[in-house]
């Protein structure tokens, strides 16, 4: 019933161009797509197997077809390109509107506005862009209001507005970022010179807009009017370093959009540049998904024609790699094979690589935060914790017989070390070798001021060492009252047990298991962590224990010679003269003396 429904259908297309739809058994709108002739499009689909399996689904879906005649191929295309992105279907390639991108408005009125808007509104304004880039778009506005005094303000700046006085200037005006019009200080005529002169430099034309301010500079000078003819030099000076950072071709080469593609599994690539006056004005790069395997170049004909309205383009000539299988009225291809086009071709083919290389990595990311995610989701299953354990610290005590103790707190944030966090302390309430005390004044004094101070506090503690260090922790996090708030753990290091408070039995993880592999990360790290501070302790006391066997040297002088010369390399190296301004110039002698016999 449904293929016979179909097949008269088909019968009845016309062997014209135009567009197709194909409907689900919901009446939606799930495939768009355009023909030169619609009769003999339409009925490929169901004369012969398909080699996609994207389309054979697709087939199978269809209930019912409509379709719209047109004039010529072009007309199709442009239609095409309008439904896809009205409807959205499930089966066509994703065509993205420009509804996120902004534009730079010229507004329709009286003393006119010009200011950065997403939304277009038909009102006779002059619109430009989009922009992909709102840092363009407002270096462009900013550039405007070093060249031209214009309003800012949203007043309806009617002549008999000004003519009943009912503005006043405002502070715009005593800043001299505008002449207030608003109140008859400035003429219409006046204005609209500058806003020409803005709609030249967005459209491009600052080759001719610099030649005119060049003959307007010459003829104030042979006028005498000197300042105005500084004024325009400022203009000229601030508009031609603008010019310079543009990408300049050839001065010949004017209004060229150039298109290059990159192809892969399941998207192509499309990068469009637009030359005006040898100069790239715009760039962008689209990515279109595929849905049914669709063939490169059908896409680049879409993609032109969407890019074309996007980007309001009006342009006779395209640069491709390779000419589309669509033919556009009053316009003409062009495949450079060397010059100044080619570089542009080739500028253009660069882009597009560099932007897939960025999503690539961009997804490389995305896989890599998701990866970590997992991590912790099944660390929080391995150790039946209450929630995701996004935020862990470790803690690690290091003494040789109790001397220059130590502790080191190491920070993960979703699985990752977060080495900014990271933290040493110096053990300053208990004496000799005692690591259970030192524990637990370390994890105290860590929390304490994460209490007090109001930062948020880890889901996990993983301490390194065995049930005394972990009963050391506890006893801490009570005192604070916050042992219902984080869970902690500890690992001993002889068998990579895992200790729970409370519980006698530890927990054996398997070798391989992700959760213990990122708990020995974290008891590692902080090893290595507190390990070095404590080498650096230890060289510091040898060396201070050196000075301090000097006669006549005490604590205070060491302290001091370490300020000034940061090494004790330095203290070693320096001369009587350099110690002598820390020191004295007594003590310099001697301790010049010590080292240089």
């Amino acid at each position: 019933m449904k293929r016979a429904y179909l097949q008269d259908k088909i019968l009845a297309l016309p062997d014209k161009p135009g567009i197709y739809q194909f409907f689900d058994k919901d009446g939606i709108i799930i495939y768009v797509g355009k023909a030169k002739s619609l009769r003999r499009r339409v009925s490929s689909y169901f004369n012969r197997e398909p080699d996609n399996g994207k389309t054979r689904v697709l087939i199978t879906k269809i209930r019912d077809i409509n379709h719209v005649v047109v004039d010529s191929e072009e007309d199709a295309l442009l239609l095409e390109n309008n439904l896809i992105k009205k409807y959205q279907p499930r089966y066509n390639v994703l065509l993205k509107d420009d509804k996120s991108f902004p534009w730079i408005v010229v507004k329709n009125e009286y003393f006119p506005r010009v200011y950065q808007t997403r939304k277009l509104i038909k009102d006779g304004s002059s619109y430009y862009g989009p922009y992909t880039s709102v840092k363009m778009v407002r270096t462009l506005l900013n550039l405007f209001r070093r060249l031209y005094p214009l309003r800012t303000c949203r007043y309806d700046l009617s002549p008999d507005n000004i003519k009943q006085k009912k503005y006043k200037k405002c502070l715009e005006y005593h800043i001299g970022n505008c002449k207030a019009p608003c109140e008859g200080f400035q003429i219409e005529s006046e204005y609209l010179t500058y806003i020409s002169e803005v709609n030249n430099i967005l459209k491009g034309n600052i080759n001719s807009l610099i030649r005119y301010l060049k003959e307007m500079m010459l003829n104030y000078a042979d006028s005498y009017k000197f300042e105005e003819a500084e004024e325009i030099r400022e203009r000229i000076n601030i508009l031609s370093g603008y010019q310079s950072r543009s990408t300049i071709v050839n001065s010949r080469i004017d209004n060229v959009d150039v298109y290059s593609f990159l192809d892969d599994e399941k998207s192509v690539f499309i990068n469009f540049l637009k030359v005006l006056n040898g100069a790239v004005v715009q760039a962008h790069t689209v990515e279109y998904t595929k849905r049914l395997d669709e063939n490169v170049l059908d896409i680049l004909s879409l993609a032109i024609v969407d890019i074309r309205e996007r980007f309001n383009s009006n342009s006779k000539e395209i640069i491709v790699p390779v000419k589309p299988d669509i033919e556009l009225n009053h316009l003409v291809y062009t495949i450079p094979q060397k010059g100044d086009k080619k570089k542009l071709l080739e500028l253009s083919q660069r882009n597009v690589k560099y932007y897939r290389i960025e999503k690539l990595k961009q997804e490389a990311n995305r896989n890599k935060r998701s990866k970590n995610v997992l991590l912790l989701e099944n660390l929080q299953k391995d150790l039946r914790l209450k929630s995701v354990p996004l935020h862990i610290e470790c803690f690690d005590n290091s003494n040789i017989q109790g001397t220059y103790p130590v502790a080191a707190c190491v920070v993960f944030k979703k699985g990752r070390p977060s080495k900014k966090e990271y933290r040493h302390f110096n053990i300053k309430t208990v004496e000799g070798p005692n690591d259970y005390l030192s524990m637990e004044e370390v994890v105290y004094r860590r929390y304490k001021r994460l209490k007090d101070e109001g930062l948020s506090l880890p889901q996990l503690i993983v301490i390194d060492g065995g049930k005394g260090q972990l009963g050391s922790a506890v006893n801490a996090l009570n005192r604070l009252n916050l042992l219902d708030d984080i869970a902690v753990i500890s690992i001993a290091e002889r068998l990579e047990e895992l200790f729970f408070p409370g519980d006698p039995v530890p927990l054996y993880l398997d070798k391989n298991s992700s959760s213990l592999k990122l708990i020995q990360h974290l008891r590692n790290e902080a090893h290595r962590f507190g390990l070095s501070f404590h080498r650096d302790k230890r060289s510091k006391g040898a060396l201070s224990s050196e000075l301090e066997s000097i006669n006549g040297v005490g604590s205070k002088t060491i302290e001091d010679l370490f300020n000034e010369f940061k090494s004790f390399d330095a203290i070693k190296k320096s001369s009587v003269d350099k110690l002598s301004k820390v020191v004295g110039q007594k003590r310099a002698e001697i301790i010049f003396n010590y080292f240089n016999g």
